[in-house]
């Protein structure tokens, strides 16, 4: 039996054919000159025209999407219409350059230069040269690259996917996902979740086998293996019993002794809110609020903004809604407050900090909270993304006072957060923990990239004790404010419930991972997850962590998970 180990990052157990994405659009031969019948004029025009019209066909996908698929979506449109990346296909027509060959080039030059910056901004890389092959393929008259169309359903199997593709991917005909390459924060591992399929990434050569081959897909275990023996078959069946399980969450997040752990829902938008709220999410624990600020030029008036997040607010009456203030920068630049040059946007003026350089946007922002929270019932939390330090939570939570809203928080992403909690919460009301990029900064390794997957997780016994060391600050004057956590990590069933062990006092995820996270929780007391906290963070590195806590966990077996 032929095995291809990969890292999982959504569970399931899925047997099925594959099919390869198609291979990319080839490249138009070097030097290849405009035509002799077209000039320079004529080729630009071609060439903004057909990116105006990739822009407009993700657009016009996006607006069918929801949640984190119409975020990447939005993102990658931006993308057809960068400034940079015409302007540099410009001055090459006018050179004497096809077309073509101008988009190509510009775009190896803008993808290069985002790679070489490293951190989020070398992920907006693989999106450069998805839209470059989009603008070619456009400008050729050939469909544009996209995933494979068949009769029957099937596992998606390929290099990595682009982020319009995964945006759009229908559960109804895709299996499973399998790449060889990417990360265990990669679009393709995000969308996977939000959809609720199994998927294993960066496991190697797998987009080397043939279409049609029968394999076996795990997406705990991060395994997939050629030719599924009667033991895997089983398992197959067992998830597929399974599954009803699986998709029902009663609204009740407890562990076996009745210790109670909200279970809520990470949502973009109103769409996803109503979503979240029949899939029984008892709130919102991450409303992502830059969805709304994508795709502009200018800044969205306190009305729009106040309309936005009232949607979201509607669909949660009398129970808590966890909003993020603006988190702009880095990976979702925007032209009216960010700067697109910043060497290491990573660390830049991102979240928060874009308030020291635009001042105006927040408090606008604020105004148009309180106004939405004021037409509606939902109980309004508010949080600030990348707070360092307590002047900062300080800060913010003034501004919050100043707008009217009754419950500041802050997101704790950053190490230094973490490790003077105290002093930050005793600036504000609440702590959510951003596991995701709290893992890529404790750990100094960037989320996207699939060599550095085994640095890039939560199980890593340095993250869990800065989970735990923001749980004591909040406790150390003996009157406890609650500390959630928001980031990838709640979905993960397992480290839902060590979190809880560590005393998180909430758990957010993509709604569809509620009812796994309650299954398991429920079959641990809160001592038990206690333990579990402690044996995770007295282990010598992730793989051990998360090895002897499931081990301890014999239901995640019995269900797949």
């Amino acid at each position: 039996m032929q095995n291809f180990p990969g890292v999982g990052v959504s569970p399931g157990r899925i047997i099925g054919t594959i099919r390869q994405m198609p291979k990319p659009i080839s490249e138009p031969p070097a030097g290849d000159p405009l035509g002799a019948d077209t000039t320079a004029e004529e080729a630009t025009a071609s060439l903004k025209a057909a990116a105006t019209a990739v822009h407009d066909e993700l657009r016009s996908r996006a607006a069918t999407a929801s949640g984190d698929g119409k975020a990447v979506l939005e993102a990658t449109a931006l993308m057809a219409k960068d400034t940079m990346l015409l302007k540099g296909a410009s001055k090459l027509i006018a050179r004497g350059t096809s077309a073509q060959r101008a988009i190509w080039e510009s775009g190896a030059s803008v993808s290069e230069m985002l790679h070489n910056l490293g951190g989020y901004m070398a992920e907006r890389a693989t999106d450069v040269l998805d839209v470059r092959a989009r603008i070619v393929a456009e400008l050729r008259g050939v469909p544009a690259p996209g995933i494979p169309t068949a009769a029957a359903p099937f596992i998606l199997v390929a290099e990595d996917l682009a982020p319009a593709d995964t945006a759009t991917l229908d559960p109804e005909k895709v299996l499973a996902l399998v790449t060889s390459g990417g990360g265990p924060q990669s679009h393709t591992a995000i969308i996977a979740r939000s959809l609720g399929l199994p998927a294993v990434v960066a496991a190697a050569k797998v987009d080397e086998l043939a279409d049609g081959t029968e394999v076996y897909v795990d997406g705990a275990a991060g395994t997939i293996s050629v030719e599924p023996d009667a033991e895997q078959r089983a398992a197959a069946e067992a998830w597929a019993s399974n599954a009803s399980l699986l998709a029902v969450f009663d609204g009740t997040g407890t562990t076996a002794d009745g210790h109670l752990v909200p279970l809520l829902a990470n949502v973009g938008g109103g769409k996803d809110a109503v979503a979240a709220a029949k899939l029984n999410a008892q709130g919102v624990g991450l409303f992502r609020t830059e969805f709304c600020f994508l795709e502009r030029d200018t800044e969205p008036t306190v009305d729009e903004q106040a309309a936005a997040y009232k949607s979201v607010f509607d669909a949660f009456p009398g129970k808590k809604v966890v909003l993020r203030t603006l988190d702009a920068g880095a990976d979702k630049p925007l032209p009216f407050l960010t700067d697109a040059t910043e060497p290491n946007p990573a660390l830049g003026v991102r979240g928060y900090r874009t308030d020291f350089t635009t001042p105006g946007v927040l408090e606008r922002q604020l105004q148009a909270i309180a106004r939405a929270e004021q037409e509606s019932e939902a109980d309004v939390w508010v949080m600030a993304p990348m707070i360092s330090t307590a002047e900062e939570a300080a800060h913010f939570a003034g501004m919050c006072t100043a707008a009217g809203i009754k419950t500041p928080g802050v997101m704790v992403e950053v190490p230094s957060a973490a490790l003077t909690a105290e002093a930050i919460l005793r600036e504000v009301g609440f702590a959510s923990l951003g596991t995701n990029d709290l893992t890529q900064y404790a750990m100094a390794a960037d989320r996207q990239l699939g060599p550095l997957a085994n640095l890039n997780t939560p199980w890593q016994p340095a993250v869990l004790r800065l989970v735990g060391l923001t749980v004591e600050g909040s406790a150390a004057e003996g009157n406890a404010k609650p500390v959630g956590v928001c980031g990838e990590a709640a979905a993960d069933p397992a480290l839902a419930v060590v979190l809880t062990g560590l005393g998180v006092t909430t758990l957010s995820m993509t709604a569809r991972s509620l009812a796994a996270v309650a299954a398991v929780l429920k079959t641990v007391t809160l001592a038990e997850a206690q333990e579990l906290a402690k044996l995770a963070l007295s282990a010598p590195n992730a793989t051990d962590a998360r090895a002897w806590v499931r081990a301890k966990l014999p239901i995640l077996e019995e269900l797949g998970l």
